[in-house]
Protein backbone atom coordinates (compact mmCIF):
# COMPACT_ATOMS: atom_id res chain seq x y z
CA UNK A 1 0.00 0.00 0.00
CA UNK A 2 1.49 3.33 -1.36
CA UNK A 3 1.31 6.08 1.39
CA UNK A 4 2.53 8.74 -1.17
CA UNK A 5 -0.74 10.24 -1.69
CA UNK A 6 -1.45 13.65 -2.45
CA UNK A 7 -3.94 15.12 -0.46
CA UNK A 8 -6.12 18.52 -0.48
CA UNK A 9 -4.48 19.31 2.77
CA UNK A 10 -0.99 18.32 4.05
CA UNK A 11 -0.99 17.83 7.96
CA UNK A 12 2.39 19.58 9.34
CA UNK A 13 3.08 19.82 12.98
CA UNK A 14 4.23 22.88 13.72
CA UNK A 15 6.01 24.42 17.00
CA UNK A 16 4.46 27.27 18.56
CA UNK A 17 6.39 30.36 18.74
CA UNK A 18 6.05 33.31 20.98
CA UNK A 19 6.83 36.36 18.57
CA UNK A 20 9.45 38.85 19.44
CA UNK A 21 7.63 42.03 20.76
CA UNK A 22 10.81 43.86 20.71
CA UNK A 23 10.46 44.19 17.33
CA UNK A 24 8.03 47.02 17.68
CA UNK A 25 9.81 50.31 18.85
CA UNK A 26 7.77 50.81 21.69
CA UNK A 27 8.05 47.98 22.87
CA UNK A 28 11.70 47.78 22.59
CA UNK A 29 12.60 47.99 26.02
CA UNK A 30 9.95 45.57 27.33
CA UNK A 31 11.58 42.91 29.72
CA UNK A 32 10.36 39.07 29.63
CA UNK A 33 8.65 39.51 33.57
CA UNK A 34 6.56 42.59 32.60
CA UNK A 35 5.37 40.50 29.84
CA UNK A 36 4.58 37.84 31.39
CA UNK A 37 2.25 40.21 34.04
CA UNK A 38 -1.28 40.31 33.52
CA UNK A 39 -1.27 44.15 34.76
CA UNK A 40 1.65 45.36 32.80
CA UNK A 41 -0.31 43.77 29.53
CA UNK A 42 -3.56 45.82 31.09
CA UNK A 43 -2.45 48.62 31.25
CA UNK A 44 -0.61 48.95 27.98
CA UNK A 45 -3.54 47.68 25.92
CA UNK A 46 -3.65 49.78 22.96
CA UNK A 47 -7.21 52.05 23.09
CA UNK A 48 -6.87 54.64 19.85
CA UNK A 49 -4.91 55.92 17.22
CA UNK A 50 -2.22 57.84 19.14
CA UNK A 51 -1.31 54.65 21.45
CA UNK A 52 -0.66 52.56 17.64
CA UNK A 53 1.53 55.42 16.59
CA UNK A 54 3.53 55.42 19.75
CA UNK A 55 3.94 51.59 19.81
CA UNK A 56 4.60 51.33 16.01
CA UNK A 57 6.91 54.00 15.33
CA UNK A 58 7.24 54.16 11.18
CA UNK A 59 6.46 50.80 10.71
CA UNK A 60 3.08 52.34 9.40
CA UNK A 61 2.21 55.05 6.90
CA UNK A 62 -0.32 58.02 7.32
CA UNK A 63 -2.39 56.51 5.22
CA UNK A 64 -3.46 53.47 6.46
CA UNK A 65 -4.00 56.11 10.30
CA UNK A 66 -6.44 58.06 8.33
CA UNK A 67 -7.91 54.78 7.19
CA UNK A 68 -8.22 53.44 10.48
CA UNK A 69 -9.22 56.70 12.12
CA UNK A 70 -12.22 57.10 9.38
CA UNK A 71 -13.52 53.13 10.43
CA UNK A 72 -13.30 55.05 13.88
CA UNK A 73 -15.86 57.67 13.31
CA UNK A 74 -18.00 56.04 10.19
CA UNK A 75 -18.42 52.35 10.56
CA UNK A 76 -16.79 50.95 14.15
CA UNK A 77 -19.53 49.05 15.91
CA UNK A 78 -16.70 48.38 18.92
CA UNK A 79 -14.25 50.74 20.67
CA UNK A 80 -10.52 50.25 20.08
CA UNK A 81 -8.87 48.05 22.62
CA UNK A 82 -6.01 45.87 21.83
CA UNK A 83 -4.16 43.98 24.29
CA UNK A 84 -0.18 43.16 23.91
CA UNK A 85 -0.31 40.24 23.13
CA UNK A 86 -2.94 40.28 20.36
CA UNK A 87 -1.37 42.69 18.75
CA UNK A 88 2.04 40.90 19.00
CA UNK A 89 0.82 37.79 16.93
CA UNK A 90 0.31 40.52 14.07
CA UNK A 91 2.58 40.23 11.35
CA UNK A 92 5.01 37.68 13.53
CA UNK A 93 7.56 35.83 12.28
CA UNK A 94 5.10 32.70 11.68
CA UNK A 95 3.75 34.75 9.10
CA UNK A 96 6.91 36.02 7.17
CA UNK A 97 7.70 34.86 3.89
CA UNK A 98 10.86 35.39 3.22
CA UNK A 99 11.79 34.75 7.56
CA UNK A 100 12.36 38.51 7.95
CA UNK A 101 9.95 41.43 8.98
CA UNK A 102 8.41 43.40 6.26
CA UNK A 103 10.23 46.63 5.86
CA UNK A 104 8.96 49.94 7.85
CA UNK A 105 6.58 51.76 5.27
CA UNK A 106 4.66 50.21 2.51
CA UNK A 107 5.90 46.83 2.55
CA UNK A 108 4.91 46.61 6.51
CA UNK A 109 1.66 48.28 6.56
CA UNK A 110 1.31 46.11 3.46
CA UNK A 111 1.67 43.25 5.51
CA UNK A 112 -0.23 44.65 8.68
CA UNK A 113 -3.30 45.00 6.09
CA UNK A 114 -3.08 41.64 5.13
CA UNK A 115 -2.94 40.18 8.39
CA UNK A 116 -6.13 37.93 9.66
CA UNK A 117 -5.95 38.79 13.02
CA UNK A 118 -5.56 42.86 12.75
CA UNK A 119 -8.53 42.65 10.19
CA UNK A 120 -11.00 42.10 12.44
CA UNK A 121 -9.20 43.18 15.43
CA UNK A 122 -7.99 46.74 14.29
CA UNK A 123 -10.64 47.15 11.20
CA UNK A 124 -10.18 49.79 9.08
CA UNK A 125 -12.66 51.79 6.52
CA UNK A 126 -11.31 50.22 3.12
CA UNK A 127 -12.01 46.69 4.34
CA UNK A 128 -15.46 47.26 4.61
CA UNK A 129 -17.90 46.79 1.69
CA UNK A 130 -18.94 50.53 0.36
CA UNK A 131 -22.05 48.49 -1.72
CA UNK A 132 -23.70 46.73 1.22
CA UNK A 133 -21.59 47.86 4.21
CA UNK A 134 -24.47 45.90 6.26
CA UNK A 135 -27.33 43.70 5.25
CA UNK A 136 -31.03 44.94 5.28
CA UNK A 137 -31.59 43.16 8.00
CA UNK A 138 -28.65 43.60 10.39
CA UNK A 139 -29.55 44.11 13.85
CA UNK A 140 -27.53 45.42 16.85
CA UNK A 141 -29.30 42.68 18.96
CA UNK A 142 -28.87 40.35 15.81
CA UNK A 143 -29.53 37.19 18.08
CA UNK A 144 -32.69 39.00 20.27
CA UNK A 145 -30.92 37.60 22.85
CA UNK A 146 -32.32 40.49 25.18
CA UNK A 147 -35.98 39.57 24.06
CA UNK A 148 -35.41 36.45 26.30
CA UNK A 149 -33.86 38.09 29.22
CA UNK A 150 -35.24 36.44 31.92
CA UNK A 151 -33.72 38.72 34.86
CA UNK A 152 -31.58 41.41 33.08
CA UNK A 153 -28.57 39.70 31.88
CA UNK A 154 -29.39 36.17 32.11
CA UNK A 155 -30.50 35.33 29.05
CA UNK A 156 -33.02 31.27 28.64
CA UNK A 157 -33.07 31.17 24.98
CA UNK A 158 -32.84 27.06 25.26
CA UNK A 159 -34.84 24.69 26.94
CA UNK A 160 -31.90 23.89 29.18
CA UNK A 161 -29.58 26.37 28.92
CA UNK A 162 -29.08 29.85 30.02
CA UNK A 163 -26.22 32.52 29.13
CA UNK A 164 -25.26 34.60 31.89
CA UNK A 165 -24.18 37.91 30.97
CA UNK A 166 -22.05 38.75 33.98
CA UNK A 167 -20.69 42.56 32.83
CA UNK A 168 -20.26 44.18 30.01
CA UNK A 169 -16.59 44.54 29.54
CA UNK A 170 -13.80 42.33 28.07
CA UNK A 171 -10.33 42.65 27.65
CA UNK A 172 -10.06 42.97 24.25
CA UNK A 173 -12.87 44.19 21.42
CA UNK A 174 -13.70 42.45 18.38
CA UNK A 175 -15.24 44.27 15.55
CA UNK A 176 -17.51 41.71 14.70
CA UNK A 177 -18.64 41.13 18.31
CA UNK A 178 -22.36 40.04 18.61
CA UNK A 179 -22.89 41.61 21.33
CA UNK A 180 -21.65 44.90 20.12
CA UNK A 181 -24.99 46.24 21.24
CA UNK A 182 -24.28 46.02 25.17
CA UNK A 183 -20.42 45.39 25.35
CA UNK A 184 -18.26 48.04 25.29
CA UNK A 185 -18.01 51.58 25.29
CA UNK A 186 -20.05 53.79 22.97
CA UNK A 187 -18.52 54.32 19.75
CA UNK A 188 -19.32 57.19 16.85
CA UNK A 189 -22.44 54.52 15.63
CA UNK A 190 -23.52 52.56 18.44
CA UNK A 191 -24.56 54.33 21.78
CA UNK A 192 -24.45 51.31 23.77
CA UNK A 193 -27.09 49.80 26.32
CA UNK A 194 -26.44 50.27 29.93
CA UNK A 195 -27.07 47.44 32.43
CA UNK A 196 -29.28 49.44 34.96
CA UNK A 197 -29.08 46.99 37.76
CA UNK A 198 -26.22 46.72 40.51
CA UNK A 199 -23.82 43.72 39.52
CA UNK A 200 -24.67 41.80 42.96
CA UNK A 201 -28.17 42.53 42.73
CA UNK A 202 -28.30 41.22 38.87
CA UNK A 203 -26.15 38.21 39.89
CA UNK A 204 -28.69 37.58 42.60
CA UNK A 205 -31.72 37.82 40.82
CA UNK A 206 -29.88 35.04 38.23
CA UNK A 207 -29.08 32.78 40.95
CA UNK A 208 -32.81 33.19 42.13
CA UNK A 209 -33.85 32.15 39.05
CA UNK A 210 -31.88 29.27 38.65
CA UNK A 211 -32.72 27.84 41.50
CA UNK A 212 -36.91 28.48 40.28
CA UNK A 213 -36.40 27.16 37.13
CA UNK A 214 -35.61 23.19 37.55
CA UNK A 215 -35.43 22.35 34.15
CA UNK A 216 -32.07 24.44 33.01
CA UNK A 217 -29.08 22.28 33.91
CA UNK A 218 -26.31 24.31 31.86
CA UNK A 219 -24.92 27.80 32.29
CA UNK A 220 -22.70 29.50 29.80
CA UNK A 221 -21.04 32.00 31.94
CA UNK A 222 -20.34 35.34 29.99
CA UNK A 223 -20.48 39.08 29.29
CA UNK A 224 -18.21 40.43 28.43
CA UNK A 225 -15.55 38.11 29.14
CA UNK A 226 -15.03 36.62 32.83
CA UNK A 227 -11.47 37.85 32.91
CA UNK A 228 -12.75 41.40 33.48
CA UNK A 229 -14.34 40.00 36.52
CA UNK A 230 -12.06 40.33 39.83
CA UNK A 231 -11.66 36.89 41.09
CA UNK A 232 -13.05 36.56 44.44
CA UNK A 233 -16.37 38.21 42.61
CA UNK A 234 -16.33 35.43 39.97
CA UNK A 235 -15.12 32.49 42.65
CA UNK A 236 -18.41 33.69 45.01
CA UNK A 237 -20.55 33.39 42.41
CA UNK A 238 -19.51 29.91 40.88
CA UNK A 239 -19.83 28.89 44.27
CA UNK A 240 -23.46 29.69 44.90
CA UNK A 241 -24.09 28.31 41.53
CA UNK A 242 -22.40 25.15 41.99
CA UNK A 243 -24.87 24.76 44.45
CA UNK A 244 -27.88 24.72 42.72
CA UNK A 245 -28.99 20.80 42.37
CA UNK A 246 -30.33 21.17 38.98
CA UNK A 247 -26.87 23.04 37.36
CA UNK A 248 -25.12 19.94 35.99
CA UNK A 249 -22.63 21.87 33.18
CA UNK A 250 -21.01 25.01 33.60
CA UNK A 251 -18.93 26.79 31.20
CA UNK A 252 -17.24 29.91 31.53
CA UNK A 253 -16.55 32.07 28.63
CA UNK A 254 -13.15 33.83 27.75
CA UNK A 255 -11.33 34.81 24.84
CA UNK A 256 -8.91 36.11 27.30
CA UNK A 257 -7.03 32.76 27.38
CA UNK A 258 -5.93 33.58 24.15
CA UNK A 259 -5.96 37.62 24.09
CA UNK A 260 -4.48 37.84 27.62
CA UNK A 261 -3.27 34.64 28.35
CA UNK A 262 -0.90 35.94 31.30
CA UNK A 263 -4.42 36.65 33.40
CA UNK A 264 -4.92 32.75 33.35
CA UNK A 265 -2.06 32.45 34.58
CA UNK A 266 -1.78 34.44 37.18
CA UNK A 267 -0.87 32.08 40.96
CA UNK A 268 -4.62 33.23 42.54
CA UNK A 269 -6.57 32.68 39.43
CA UNK A 270 -4.90 29.12 38.68
CA UNK A 271 -4.94 28.49 42.86
CA UNK A 272 -9.26 29.95 42.43
CA UNK A 273 -10.05 27.21 39.11
CA UNK A 274 -8.64 24.79 41.43
CA UNK A 275 -10.76 25.16 43.99
CA UNK A 276 -13.80 25.85 41.63
CA UNK A 277 -13.07 22.54 39.88
CA UNK A 278 -12.78 20.53 43.33
CA UNK A 279 -16.45 21.43 44.30
CA UNK A 280 -17.71 20.86 41.02
CA UNK A 281 -16.46 17.04 40.64
CA UNK A 282 -17.37 16.94 44.06
CA UNK A 283 -21.10 18.00 43.04
CA UNK A 284 -20.95 15.79 39.83
CA UNK A 285 -21.02 18.86 37.67
CA UNK A 286 -18.82 19.48 34.32
CA UNK A 287 -16.79 22.58 34.56
CA UNK A 288 -14.96 23.69 31.12
CA UNK A 289 -13.59 27.01 29.84
CA UNK A 290 -14.65 28.17 26.22
CA UNK A 291 -12.24 30.39 24.23
CA UNK A 292 -12.29 31.90 21.00
CA UNK A 293 -9.24 31.76 18.54
CA UNK A 294 -9.71 32.46 15.21
CA UNK A 295 -6.53 31.93 13.71
CA UNK A 296 -3.19 29.78 14.08
CA UNK A 297 -1.33 32.96 14.72
CA UNK A 298 -2.76 33.69 17.64
CA UNK A 299 -1.67 29.91 19.27
CA UNK A 300 1.22 30.45 20.95
CA UNK A 301 3.16 29.28 23.78
CA UNK A 302 1.84 31.37 26.37
CA UNK A 303 -1.51 30.43 25.29
CA UNK A 304 -1.14 26.84 25.50
CA UNK A 305 1.12 27.21 28.83
CA UNK A 306 -2.65 28.60 29.84
CA UNK A 307 -4.51 26.53 28.44
CA UNK A 308 -2.54 23.75 30.49
CA UNK A 309 -2.41 25.55 33.80
CA UNK A 310 -6.21 25.35 33.44
CA UNK A 311 -6.63 21.52 32.61
CA UNK A 312 -4.09 21.18 35.39
CA UNK A 313 -6.23 22.95 37.70
CA UNK A 314 -8.75 20.55 37.18
CA UNK A 315 -11.53 22.02 34.40
CA UNK A 316 -12.65 19.19 32.41
CA UNK A 317 -12.29 20.69 28.91
CA UNK A 318 -10.66 23.58 27.38
CA UNK A 319 -12.62 24.28 23.43
CA UNK A 320 -12.51 26.77 21.35
CA UNK A 321 -15.67 28.61 19.90
CA UNK A 322 -14.07 30.52 16.63
CA UNK A 323 -16.29 32.60 13.93
CA UNK A 324 -15.77 32.05 10.53
CA UNK A 325 -14.65 35.26 8.64
CA UNK A 326 -13.68 35.81 5.48
CA UNK A 327 -10.50 36.59 5.04
CA UNK A 328 -8.97 35.45 8.07
CA UNK A 329 -10.43 31.54 8.55
CA UNK A 330 -12.50 31.29 5.17
CA UNK A 331 -10.28 28.08 3.83
CA UNK A 332 -10.11 24.85 4.75
CA UNK A 333 -6.20 25.37 5.00
CA UNK A 334 -7.00 27.90 7.42
CA UNK A 335 -9.18 26.01 9.79
CA UNK A 336 -7.32 22.98 9.69
CA UNK A 337 -3.67 24.76 10.38
CA UNK A 338 -5.48 26.21 13.53
CA UNK A 339 -7.61 23.25 14.72
CA UNK A 340 -4.24 21.52 14.48
CA UNK A 341 -2.34 24.52 16.51
CA UNK A 342 -4.92 23.71 19.07
CA UNK A 343 -5.56 20.34 19.34
CA UNK A 344 -1.85 19.32 19.08
CA UNK A 345 0.07 22.28 20.98
CA UNK A 346 -2.31 23.81 23.30
CA UNK A 347 -4.64 20.96 24.29
CA UNK A 348 -7.56 23.09 23.33
CA UNK A 349 -10.75 21.12 21.79
CA UNK A 350 -11.63 22.45 18.27
CA UNK A 351 -15.63 23.00 19.17
CA UNK A 352 -17.68 25.31 16.81
CA UNK A 353 -16.91 27.85 14.20
CA UNK A 354 -20.09 30.14 14.14
CA UNK A 355 -21.37 31.78 11.07
CA UNK A 356 -20.68 35.82 11.83
CA UNK A 357 -23.52 37.81 12.99
CA UNK A 358 -25.82 39.61 11.33
CA UNK A 359 -24.59 42.46 12.58
CA UNK A 360 -23.90 46.27 11.36
CA UNK A 361 -21.26 46.88 9.03
CA UNK A 362 -20.28 43.14 9.08
CA UNK A 363 -20.92 42.16 5.26
CA UNK A 364 -17.24 42.08 4.73
CA UNK A 365 -16.99 39.21 6.96
CA UNK A 366 -19.67 37.14 6.69
CA UNK A 367 -19.85 33.92 4.26
CA UNK A 368 -22.78 32.45 2.21
CA UNK A 369 -23.97 29.28 3.41
CA UNK A 370 -22.98 27.39 1.06
CA UNK A 371 -19.32 28.63 1.43
CA UNK A 372 -20.00 27.17 5.31
CA UNK A 373 -20.97 24.33 3.83
CA UNK A 374 -18.07 23.51 1.47
CA UNK A 375 -15.82 24.69 4.06
CA UNK A 376 -17.66 22.17 6.16
CA UNK A 377 -17.15 19.06 3.79
CA UNK A 378 -13.48 20.26 3.25
CA UNK A 379 -12.39 19.95 6.54
CA UNK A 380 -13.91 16.35 7.47
CA UNK A 381 -11.50 13.34 7.74
CA UNK A 382 -8.66 15.04 8.95
CA UNK A 383 -9.07 15.68 12.57
CA UNK A 384 -10.83 12.95 15.07
CA UNK A 385 -14.12 12.85 14.97
CA UNK A 386 -14.72 14.36 18.87
CA UNK A 387 -12.10 17.42 17.29
CA UNK A 388 -13.98 18.32 14.22
CA UNK A 389 -15.62 21.40 14.69
CA UNK A 390 -19.06 21.74 13.58
CA UNK A 391 -20.01 24.82 11.16
CA UNK A 392 -22.94 25.98 12.76
CA UNK A 393 -25.16 29.03 11.86
CA UNK A 394 -26.93 30.95 14.47
CA UNK A 395 -30.45 31.85 13.31
CA UNK A 396 -32.01 34.51 14.65
CA UNK A 397 -35.08 32.82 17.49
CA UNK A 398 -33.76 29.79 16.33
CA UNK A 399 -30.45 29.27 17.66
CA UNK A 400 -27.65 26.90 16.73
CA UNK A 401 -28.00 24.99 13.63
CA UNK A 402 -25.44 22.83 11.84
CA UNK A 403 -25.29 24.15 8.41
CA UNK A 404 -25.96 21.44 6.56
CA UNK A 405 -29.52 21.17 8.87
CA UNK A 406 -31.04 24.09 6.22
CA UNK A 407 -34.36 22.97 5.23
CA UNK A 408 -34.85 24.98 1.99
CA UNK A 409 -32.20 27.22 0.41
CA UNK A 410 -32.62 29.77 -2.36
CA UNK A 411 -29.16 30.62 -3.64
CA UNK A 412 -30.36 33.62 -6.14
CA UNK A 413 -31.61 35.36 -3.51
CA UNK A 414 -29.71 34.54 -0.61
CA UNK A 415 -32.23 33.07 1.85
CA UNK A 416 -31.80 30.25 3.56
CA UNK A 417 -34.77 28.76 5.47
CA UNK A 418 -34.77 26.36 8.94
CA UNK A 419 -36.92 24.69 11.59
CA UNK A 420 -36.44 24.61 15.32
CA UNK A 421 -37.75 21.72 17.36
CA UNK A 422 -38.45 23.86 20.98
CA UNK A 423 -39.86 27.27 22.14
CA UNK A 424 -37.72 30.11 22.85
CA UNK A 425 -38.65 31.66 26.57
CA UNK A 426 -40.75 34.57 24.37
CA UNK A 427 -42.87 31.59 22.96
CA UNK A 428 -44.19 29.79 25.10
CA UNK A 429 -48.23 30.50 23.71
CA UNK A 430 -47.06 30.31 19.75
CA UNK A 431 -48.65 27.36 18.80
CA UNK A 432 -47.21 28.38 15.21
CA UNK A 433 -43.52 28.20 16.59
CA UNK A 434 -42.44 24.60 15.82
CA UNK A 435 -43.81 24.85 12.38
CA UNK A 436 -42.80 28.08 10.99
CA UNK A 437 -39.80 28.60 8.95
CA UNK A 438 -37.06 31.16 9.76
CA UNK A 439 -35.00 32.58 7.36
CA UNK A 440 -31.09 33.68 7.41
CA UNK A 441 -29.39 35.86 5.03
CA UNK A 442 -26.12 35.53 2.96
CA UNK A 443 -24.19 38.55 2.10
CA UNK A 444 -25.75 40.24 -1.17
CA UNK A 445 -22.58 40.81 -2.77
CA UNK A 446 -22.10 36.93 -2.97
CA UNK A 447 -25.17 37.06 -5.36
CA UNK A 448 -25.27 36.16 -8.88
CA UNK A 449 -26.32 39.24 -10.78
CA UNK A 450 -29.92 38.45 -10.06
CA UNK A 451 -30.34 38.14 -7.17
CA UNK A 452 -28.34 41.78 -6.64
CA UNK A 453 -30.39 43.42 -8.57
CA UNK A 454 -33.30 42.11 -7.10
CA UNK A 455 -32.75 42.53 -3.84
CA UNK A 456 -31.55 46.64 -4.75
CA UNK A 457 -35.10 46.76 -6.74
CA UNK A 458 -36.81 45.89 -3.31
CA UNK A 459 -35.92 48.40 -1.35
CA UNK A 460 -38.81 47.95 1.48
CA UNK A 461 -37.45 45.47 3.88
CA UNK A 462 -40.33 43.83 5.71
CA UNK A 463 -42.20 43.62 2.06
CA UNK A 464 -38.79 41.64 0.87
CA UNK A 465 -39.47 39.53 4.21
CA UNK A 466 -43.22 38.83 3.75
CA UNK A 467 -42.35 37.69 0.14
CA UNK A 468 -40.00 35.62 1.50
CA UNK A 469 -42.04 33.86 3.53
CA UNK A 470 -44.92 33.73 1.50
CA UNK A 471 -42.48 31.67 -1.27
CA UNK A 472 -41.45 29.43 1.08
CA UNK A 473 -44.77 28.00 2.32
CA UNK A 474 -46.12 28.06 -1.17
CA UNK A 475 -43.04 26.01 -2.05
CA UNK A 476 -43.63 23.67 0.99
CA UNK A 477 -47.06 23.19 0.22
CA UNK A 478 -46.27 22.56 -3.34
CA UNK A 479 -44.03 19.84 -2.48
CA UNK A 480 -46.39 18.32 0.08
CA UNK A 481 -49.00 17.89 -2.72
CA UNK A 482 -46.56 16.16 -5.17
CA UNK A 483 -45.90 13.96 -2.09
CA UNK A 484 -49.39 13.34 -1.84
Amino acid sequence: MTTNIEQPYVYRRRELVEPDWTRFPGWRDVTKDEWASAQWQRAHCVKNVAQLRELMGDLLTDEFYADLERDQVERATMSMLVPPQMLNTMVSEMSWADGSMPAAGVAFTQAFLADPVRLYMLPVFSDRRTDWPSHPFAARDSLHEHDMWAVEGLTHRYPTKVLAEMLPTCPQYCGHCTRMDLVGNSTAQVVKLKLAGKPVDRHAAMLDYLQRTPQVRDVVVSGGDVANMPWKNLEGFLDKLLRIDNIRDIRLATKALMGLPQHWLQPDVVEGVARVSALARSRGVSLAIHTHVNHAQSVTPLVADASKAMLEAGVRDVRNQGVLMRGINDTSEDLLDLCFALQDEAMITPYYFYMCDMIPFSEHWRLALHEAQHLQHSIMGYLPGFATPRIVCDVPFVGKRWVHQVDTYDRDKGMSFWRKNYRTSIEGSDEQALSREYVYYDPIYTLPQAGQQWWSSNTDVDQVHAAAMAGATASRDASARDLA
